[in-house]
């Protein structure tokens, strides 16, 4: 369910804006992302597991939250961003 260190420094090689960026929208948004994708996978075996759903749909939040942010700031770095993550907005 969690993000290994290896996959978490490709995300934040692929989406960084600049060198030991890991702070930025863009990157945040992306781990996020690969987060929610396990919890979706655990939850096709474990349907259940109400604990961790409850820990996905903050996440989701979060997310949202982070892409409306950087939709109002720069709309060129937010349609770049959701088109390269394949998100439905």
């Amino acid at each position: 369910m969690t993000v290994s260190a290896e996959r978490k420094t490709a995300i934040i090689a692929d989406n960084a804006r600049a060198d030991g960026d890991t702070g930025s929208p863009e990157v945040q948004i992306a781990i996020l992302t690969e987060r929610i994708t396990n919890l979706t996978e655990h939850f096709k075996t474990h349907a259940k597991d109400n604990h961790s759903r409850r820990g996905l749909l903050m996440l989701v939040n979060k997310r949202r939250s982070l892409l409306d942010y950087l939709k109002r700031k720069d709309v060129d770095r937010y349609t770049a961003l959701i088109g390269k993550l394949n998100l439905r907005k």
